[in-house]
């Protein structure tokens, strides 16, 4: 029995194998395929050599809200704060990384300006601007996209002059680009050219159908006094907008035209439906404290001023909220809000916007006459729209030039002047006028036009043309006034 433990017998010695001989020639062959594979290895194996970069032009948005805010922009419509935020988080984060990419300059100076409008913030227009200039410097030949970028921006802070000349440029590169049509309506009605707003949306009418297409439509159409036809592009554009954020904004559009006609209800409708859609639309709350107010449900109107101007504190709004105290009695609260407006105005003009209108209309109502008459007489100078020829009139009423006056409101308030747009408050102002000018027939017609138009259009004014109306008691039975035409 073989012992497990016992070592096993050694193995037989094992002897070398002597190298096969090969012949001169092909050890010579081996040696150069040896040298050129170690070559070969060597470039396999070693890291790869740096080349210039290629600049690639900046990604689109991944799926998610800032895709959606740059499609939204693309098509000339409002985009949602966080969408807004998404997008200009990308591109700045691009933009550190491609410096030099003209056209992310571009796109982050219009999610800029869309940031702005909605949020009355300067100091996003300033950005914007520095952005859109970047994208110019580094493409100032053929980039449509920051001239379109800058036109917006000049809309936005009221400069409609300049508006109007980037708009064109942009036309020059790019004939026929529907999205700078719709910008120069807007330049056109700031400079009270609304021939001009006419002829532009005819050429986008037959270039481009969208919602956002439609509420520019309403807009000429305001313009020019055809409510009706205003209120229906309105309501066509919201019933067909691509987001809820769009919609909301068509539907605060819709509001402030139900307001201006007196339909307070349906206009409180619209303002509510838009902030259920868009909860920090401002521009509805504050139309939502205008409607309260004039059904006369104040507590509601002051909460809703507040929570507007809270977040958006534009200087129109603060003007409103300051007249309803007033209205109320409140004069410190009044005085409070009027404040404000003054210091906003401040920092808005640091920002570029031009804010001589709110400042004039305040001026002459509430603080220097005269000095509201100069500012709206610049203003006139600089862009003569119907809005400006109303506080101008009546600036000058109320630092005693009534004659002035008189040609001014007839502008604001007359077609043939420009001004086919109804509205009470011009309307008033007309009347008041007229009632100094002692000119009763013209001014009883245009203060009963003024609260035919909207009973409730203002909370301090409204008084006053009743009790004028009043004044002025009813029209003589027999013959007619001299000055029937008002003129």
């Amino acid at each position: 029995m073989e012992n497990p433990l016992q070592s096993p017998a050694p193995a037989p010695p094992v002897r070398p194998r002597r190298p096969f001989p090969l012949p001169p020639l092909l050890r010579r062959v081996l040696l150069v395929l040896l040298v050129a594979g170690g070559v070969l290895g060597a470039v396999l194996l070693a890291p790869p050599v740096e080349r210039p970069a290629v600049r690639a032009p900046a990604p689109a948005p991944g799926p998610g809200p800032g895709r959606a805010a740059l499609t939204a922009l693309s098509a000339g419509a409002p985009a949602s704060p966080p969408g807004l935020t998404a997008l200009i988080a990308e591109r700045e984060r691009h933009l550190r990384a491609q410096p030099r990419d003209a056209r992310a300059w571009a796109v982050l100076g219009v999610a800029y300006v869309e940031r702005g409008r909605r949020t009355a913030d300067g100091a996003d227009y300033t950005r914007a601007e520095a952005a859109l200039s970047t994208s110019l410097r580094l493409r100032p030949e053929g980039n449509v996209r920051a001239l379109e970028g800058l036109a917006a921006l000049a809309n936005e802070r009221r400069d409609f002059a300049a508006a109007r000349s980037w708009g064109e440029k942009a036309l020059r590169v790019e004939p026929g680009r529907w999205t700078a049509y719709a910008l120069l309506i807007d330049a056109f009605l700031g400079l009270g050219d609304h021939e001009a707003a006419q002829e532009a949306l005819d050429e986008l009418l037959r270039r481009h159908r969208s919602p956002a297409v439609m509420a520019k439509a309403a807009a000429v159409y305001w313009s020019r006094g055809w409510r009706e036809d205003a209120a229906a592009q309105l309501s066509d554009a919201a019933a067909s907008a691509a987001s809820p954020v769009e919609r909301a904004a068509y539907l605060e559009q819709a509001g402030r035209i139900a307001f201006e006609r007196g339909n307070l209800r349906e206009a409180l409708r619209y303002f509510d439906t838009a902030l259920r859609l868009d909860p920090g639309l401002r521009t509805a709350e504050a139309g939502r404290g205008r409607t309260l107010a004039a059904l006369g449900r104040t507590a509601e109107a002051l909460t809703a001023y507040r929570r507007a101007l809270a977040q958006q504190p534009r200087p129109e709004h603060l003007l409103e909220l300051g007249e309803l105290y007033q209205s109320l009695g409140r004069r410190q609260e009044a005085a409070a809000q009027y404040a404000l407006l003054r210091t906003r105005i401040r920092h808005s003009a640091a920002a570029g916007v031009d804010e001589e209108l709110v400042l004039g209309r305040f001026e002459a109502d509430h603080g220097d006459p005269e000095s509201a008459v100069r500012r709206l007489r610049a203003e006139w100078r600089r862009q003569p729209g119907t809005a400006v020829a109303d506080a101008l009139a009546w600036a000058l009423h109320r630092a005693g030039r009534d004659q002035e006056a008189l040609t001014f409101a007839r502008r604001a308030t007359e077609t043939a002047g420009g001004g086919g747009v109804r509205n009470a408050l011009y309307a008033y102002h007309r009347g008041m006028i007229e009632r100094s000018l002692g000119r009763p027939g013209p001014a009883r017609r245009h203060l009963e036009r003024a609260l035919r138009t909207n009973p409730c259009f203002s909370p301090l004014a409204v008084p006053e043309a009743q009790a004028a109306l009043a004044e002025l008691g009813e029209p003589p039975v027999t013959g007619a006034p001299g000055d029937v035409t008002g003129r």
